[in-house]
């Protein structure tokens, strides 16, 4: 079914991934969201999936009924991270090997947007703990890469990378990252507060230290974007805000 002129256009996808974990245990969740902009395009051809060190863990299709549902799963991260019956341990170094897949019928172009940060026990972020710390090893990236790095878009919390192939239908990404370390620094980071006690005529000083990081939990979040083929750098431009270079071979540049 294709969708009235001027209403759906070159379609923006995302898969959300959400990986949480607190300084004693870890978990996982993950979520999904869809954006679309104006145009034509047949939304029944739109597809994509997430893949965690090989296995498809998320996926979110649109359903062939043309209903306007969603066929879609959502999975738990640390399950295709950490070995069977082994906890998250800080400073230890785990392979995460991401990666996307084109799961609909159309060739895409992919954005992939890595957020990292720390949270409060209540589930508020904390703006004053390093993001640093939390470290996701990019691959693929950088010079001779096949994921450009948008330099204008890089914060402290944020990494956004484009893939410079176009993905056809049923292609998968190279990896975007290879490994997940919490840094051991975490269980260093201390603050102390001095106060001065008068008692029974006696003045004592009283140290309290507390460390920055306990309780809080870190989250790692990876959002994929795809954007039909069809007039790639007006869809980019319209969905992402990024002006963008497509080659006569295919192949996406920033500019």
């Amino acid at each position: 079914m294709t969708s009235p002129a001027g209403t759906l256009g070159a379609f923006a996808l995302a898969a959300v991934l959400l990986l949480f974990s607190s300084i004693g245990g870890a978990r996982a969740a993950l979520t999904y969201y869809s954006n679309t902009y104006s145009s034509r395009v047949r939304m029944d051809d739109i597809g994509v999936s997430l893949l965690e060190n090989g296995t498809k863990i998320s996926w979110r299709d649109y359903d062939s009924k043309g209903d306007g549902s969603w066929n879609e799963a959502t999975g738990t991260l640390l399950e295709h991270m950490l070995p069977e019956g082994e906890t998250f341990k800080i400073g230890k170094t785990y392979d995460e090997v991401l990666s996307a897949s084109n799961s609909g019928t159309i060739n895409q172009y992919v954005r992939v947007s890595l957020y990292k940060y720390w949270l409060d026990k209540d589930g508020k972020k904390v703006q004053d703990l390093n993001p640093d710390l939390i470290k996701v090893d990019l691959d693929n990236a950088g010079d001779g890469g096949v994921w450009l790095v948008d330099r204008d878009a890089v914060t402290p919390e944020r990494t956004v990378l484009y893939y410079s192939k176009l993905l056809e239908s049923g292609q998968e990404t190279a990896p975007f990252t290879k490994s997940l370390t919490v840094d051991n620094a975490i269980v260093t980071e201390v603050s102390q507060k001095t106060e001065t006690i008068d008692k029974e005529g006696k003045t004592y000083t009283k140290v309290t230290t507390t460390y920055s990081y306990n309780g809080a939990q870190f989250c790692v979040e990876a959002v994929v974007d795809a954007v039909q083929e069809h007039n790639a750098e007006d869809a980019i431009l319209s969905a992402w805000g990024r002006e963008v270079s497509i080659g006569p071979d295919g192949t996406l540049s920033l500019k």
